[in-house]
This record gives structure tokens, C-alpha cells and sequence, in this order.
């Protein structure tokens, strides 16, 4: 349930708003228009929002300024502390994970970025068949992360990352579990909901799915 990455977030907090700016050179291209695209998540959110690893709490944030109520599950310590001292209690940061969360009801919206690819495609679906369960007519799931079109999609990455000497970043891509659109969109409409896919750089797209 991607805990095998809570040690990797543990040591990454300290560092980690410093490498969503684009700081990270390997990275860079990964965080390309970071901020609009926390925005754009928050914005096709509404009412009460249950976030799945807010980190450092950015998206936290957003959705705070655009006026929502946020429940959100984060499973490191070290980020879990570090997003509370940036919000205080304008959000309910708990120790949780895609599996492990209040359910306070109603959740209205479902929402998360850069985290989903810490589970496997069996844990996905079986965290969407959850979700679809949880979610009334007209509630959204909005994640955006790291996707590909294709398993050739994702082999590529992995040799371009390799060619520009981004050894980091082609074992990320290759450590975790990063899945196709195809997949995702299988399971989102097995499970009720109407999607569609928006790329937003050469890594991320944001899946935007309404529960029918």
C-alpha cells in the first residue's frame, strides 16, 4: 500500500518544496508547472475534499484558499509535521494512507497529486472500487501523477532518462509503480465513474473522474 516509500519521504521532506520548484535538475521536467497544476486540481475540486498525500501540504493550501474543508491522509511523520506548521489546524493532516482514512461523510471530492504510483495496479483498483463506494452521484476523483500511454510509453522514459545521464530518475521510473492510461481508465469506468485525461507536462496528466 505504498508504505515501502514512507522511509524515501521521511528523508525527502526537508527538501522536498525545494525540488518541486525545479531546483532538482533531473526532476526539473517532472515539476514543470507545478503550482498552475496544484491550482487546477484544487479548482475542479469542491465541498468536502479527502486528500491522499499532501506531503508538505501545497495542494492542502490551495484547496484551503479556495474555501473547502480538507481531510487529508499523509503516512510520513516528517511531512505530515511540516505541512501542519504551514496550515496550523486549517485542515485535519492525519496519519493515513490510500487504504488508512476518516471517513467523515459527505466526501465530495477525492483528490491527490504525485502519490497514486506508490500502489501497485491491483492495490488502484482496488483503492477506486473503494472510492466508488464512498462517493455519491456527481462526486470527483482528481489525481494527477505520473501516467503513460502506453507500456512503450514507459520504457521510453526510462532509456531518455537513462541517455541524459538521469540515473535517479530512471530508478524512480523503474522502482515504482507508474501505469498506463489505459489501465486507469478501465478501472474508473468499471467502478461508475465518467473520466478523461489531461497531460499537463512530459510526465503528469491529471485523470478527472465524476462518479455517475
Amino acid at each position: 500500500m505504498g508504505k515501502e516509500f514512507v522511509e524515501l519521504f521521511e528523508k525527502w521532506a526537508e527538501t522536498y518544496d525545494n525540488s518541486v520548484t525545479g531546483h532538482d535538475l533531473e526532476y526539473k521536467d517532472v515539476f514543470l508547472h507545478y503550482e498552475q497544476l496544484l491550482q487546477e486540481v484544487a479548482d475542479r475540486s469542491f465541498g468536502h475534499v479527502l486528500e491522499f498525500g499532501p506531503g508538505t501540504g501545497n495542494l492542502t493550501a490551495k484547496l484551503l484558499k479556495n474555501g473547502l474543508q480538507v481531510t487529508a491522509a499523509e503516512p510520513s511523520s516528517s511531512m505530515r509535521e511540516i505541512a501542519i506548521n504551514k496550515l496550523g489546524d486549517q485542515a485535519d493532516i492525519i496519519d493515513g494512507d490510500f487504504f488508512n482514512y476518516p471517513l467523515h461523510r459527505p466526501i465530495d471530492t477525492i483528490v491527490s497529486t504525485y502519490a497514486f504510483h506508490h500502489l501497485t495496479d491491483e492495490e488502484k483498483a482496488a483503492a477506486i472500487a473503494n472510492y466508488g463506494n464512498i462517493l455519491a452521484i456527481g462526486g470527483k476523483i482528481v489525481f494527477a501523477d505520473t501516467m503513460y500511454e502506453s507500456v512503450e510509453a514507459h520504457k521510453k522514459a526510462i532509456t531518455d532518462a537513462l541517455e541524459k545521464g538521469f540515473q535517479n530518475l530512471a530508478e524512480d521510473l523503474q522502482r515504482e509503480y507508474y501505469t498506463t492510461i489505459p489501465f486507469l481508465r478501465g478501472i474508473m469506468e468499471q467502478n461508475g465513474f465518467e473520466v478523461k485525461f489531461e497531460r499537463w507536462n512530459e510526465f503528469v496528466w491529471i485523470m478527472e473522474g465524476v462518479k455517475k
